[in-house]
């Protein structure tokens, strides 16, 4: 089981790839350690988060077999 994280734009860039399968992370907040420990530039870049679909703008508990996408910063008109 896990979860799926997908990275667009720049941050495919900063990190190398597409995405990655993680196992046992809890909360957004947790994700968001592990990554910026296994991809530091991100702790200096601007994103938005999804969850399943959801901008996330706090702490969120993940569900098994989510998918989580980091996405450049985005406007609208």
């Amino acid at each position: 089981m896990g979860i799926e994280i997908l990275f667009f734009g720049q941050l495919t860039d900063s990190t190398k790839c597409s995405s990655l399968h993680l196992e046992g992370v809890g909360t957004t907040d947790e994700l968001k350690e592990i990554i910026f420990k296994r991809f530091p530039e991100l702790a200096s870049v601007k994103f938005i988060l999804a969850l399943n679909n959801e901008i996330v703008l706090e702490n969120t508990a993940i569900p098994d077999n989510s998918k989580l996408a980091f996405m450049s910063p985005f406007s609208g008109g």
